[in-house]
């Protein structure tokens, strides 16, 4: 019988397996070394980490990058307007990836669930994602709204520079990405 699932924190070392179960999920080139180290970095502040992910046996099974407030830009694909609270208040969930074989056992959750009790620790209110919603069957908005997140506004070509200038391939459009993020925001329990 396999071992238990265990959650923690990413650390340099997972760097490898991260890399290429992201790119297994999202299309090849999503993640690089230095994408990720960067990634890392915007989601650590003193001694809380945002960023984690599930093993079994040795095995990463899923990932959760997040990163903390002020360390993710407010760019034209961000409806200020429409979120209630400022962006210092919110940590911005940038990435979630389950490898196949592991969907469906709530993996995801609970990594998303490890991150909001991080951000918590750094005074955030809720947490900001761009979902990708041409996303096979759907399933990152069916995830994200299950999880709390609502839909404030929609952005097209939303990776469209990322396949462009720094060779993302997305498995959806077969290369160049026209595919549409849906900016979600998901409010912490207790706000």
């Amino acid at each position: 019988m396999a071992g238990d699932v265990i959650y923690r924190t990413i650390t340099a070392a997972d760097s490898a397996a991260v890399i290429d179960l992201a790119n297994q999920v999202h299309g090849d080139n999503y993640l690089s070394e230095e994408s990720l180290a960067a990634l890392l970095a915007g989601g650590t502040v003193a001694d809380v980490k945002l960023n984690w992910l599930a093993e079994r046996d040795g095995e990463v099974l899923g990932v959760r990058l997040t990163l903390a407030p002020g360390n993710w830009p407010v760019d034209d694909a961000c409806t200020t307007t429409k979120w209630p609270f400022s962006a210092t208040q919110m940590c911005y969930f940038k990435c979630a990836a389950v490898s196949e074989r592991a969907r469906g056992l709530g993996i995801g959750k609970q990594l998303l669930q490890c991150s909001i009790d991080a951000a918590k620790q750094l005074g955030c209110k809720a947490g900001l994602a761009h979902i990708w919603l041409q996303s096979p069957q759907n399933s990152a908005y069916e995830y994200f709204s299950r999880c709390g997140g609502v839909l404030i506004s929609t952005h097209p070509d939303r990776w469209l520079q990322a396949s462009l200038e720094d060779g993302y391939y997305c498995p959806v459009c077969d290369g160049t990405c026209r595919c549409e993020a849906g900016e979600m925001i998901l409010v912490f329990e207790g706000q």
